[in-house]
């Protein structure tokens, strides 16, 4: 099996929102009457979604959808979380699935969909719909302290799984995505990746995650510690460093970010483990984070420092840290605001300078008929 993938692909394709829809919203705005920075931060989004829409007026939030990525991770053997290592999980993508988990109910509160991406949960894939598990890479992962999470064909597939979904909301309609995750340990797995593209030590990643003690913390220090080590000789190349230090679901969201820039799809990253994902889809393509908005401060070392370097301001600080996409959930609203609030607000719409016909954007198998 083909286990390399041309990742210098992306930064071609990956293209800047359109700037002319953006200006084109914001003299809209001023030419309606209204105060300058009258409406606050919802002006910035409503100019941000119209970029990404590449149209003025902007088209109101209509198809929201909060995607997950399950998966285990070998590291949670070790305590480093309040949460079971055995079982954790799983339990969790149930409780997403029957409706009980809160980002369930917040989300038919606030009209969005709920999709479950299963690519490494350690439990019999019968155990979930055939939907969710489709994109199945493995039983949950290696434990990176000591041994790689993936193997290289294991680390494409899931990089490629991640680039399918992508498509498949695209052409499902999906107009903005809330990103989150579900898995035991995956803030240790988030802080050593963010620790070794940021080059700091594991005191200054590490976080209470799940909401650990002292003892329990400084464990999952020690943890952070030696995964760096082994993350550091790989830092040049980011498919090599999602398989050693990561995870199934690392490189899926990894994948799933690249493409959705490419397919103009917009994204709302929630907690540590996406903003993890989107450092490294940065160094793959540059202009990928003008894709996408962070829905919230969770109050981990490791998101603040990767959005430092995203250049990202959290929309909210709501201090969640239990993933399940909740910090980008409780973000829609404001967004669906700006949408609602600026479609209509000026005398004229907006007319590109140049029209010109839209062209076909590349879908994965696009992409990997190019790699």
């Amino acid at each position: 099996m083909d286990t390399t993938v041309d990742l210098d692909t992306f930064s071609s394709l990956v293209e800047r929102p359109d700037e002319s829809a953006r200006r084109a919203a914001e003299e809209r705005w001023q030419e309606a009457g209204r105060p300058r920075g009258g409406l606050g931060k919802l002006e910035e989004l409503g100019s941000w979604l119209s970029s990404v829409q590449g149209r003025s007026p902007v088209r109101p939030v209509s198809a929201p959808k909060v995607l997950l990525f399950a998966a285990d991770h070998g590291v949670a053997a070790l305590g480093v979380s309040r949460l079971p290592a055995k079982g954790g999980t799983a339990a969790r993508v149930r409780a997403v699935l029957d409706g009980t988990a809160p980002v369930t109910r917040l989300a038919r509160r606030y009209g969005a969909e709920v999709r479950v991406v299963d690519v490494a949960v350690d439990a019999d894939p019968a155990d979930f719909p055939d939907d969710v598990v489709t994109h199945r890479i493995r039983r949950g992962s290696g434990r990176i302290d000591v041994e790689d999470a993936l193997t290289p064909a294991e680390t494409v597939r899931a990089f490629r799984a991640g680039m399918a979904v992508a498509d498949e909301e695209a052409d499902a309609g999906t107009d903005l995505v809330l990103l989150g995750d579900l898995g035991v340990g995956a803030t240790t797995v988030a802080a050593v990746l963010v620790g070794a593209l940021c080059g700091t030590d594991a005191a200054a990643v590490t976080g209470r995650g799940s909401g650990v003690d002292d003892r329990v913390w400084m464990v999952k220090c020690a943890t952070i510690r030696d995964s760096l080590r082994r993350a550091r000789p790989v830092l040049g190349d980011q498919l090599a460093l999602l398989g050693a230090t990561g995870g199934a679901d690392f490189a899926a969201i990894t994948g799933f970010l690249l493409q959705a820039a490419v397919r103009r799809l917009p994204v709302v990253l929630d907690g540590v483990v996406s903003a993890a994902c989107a450092l490294v889809a940065q160094r793959i393509a540059f202009r990928a984070p003008e894709w996408w908005r962070a829905g919230q401060s969770s109050g981990e070392p490791a998101q603040a420092k990767a959005y430092d370097r995203l250049t990202l301001t959290p929309l909210q600080d709501q201090g969640i840290t239990m993933g399940e996409g909740l910090g980008a959930l409780l973000a829609l609203p404001l967004l669906q605001a700006a949408g609602d609030a600026l479609a209509d607000e000026a005398p004229r719409p907006f007319v590109p300078s140049a029209p010109k016909e839209q062209p076909k954007l590349p879908s994965a198998a696009d992409l990997l008929r190019r790699l």
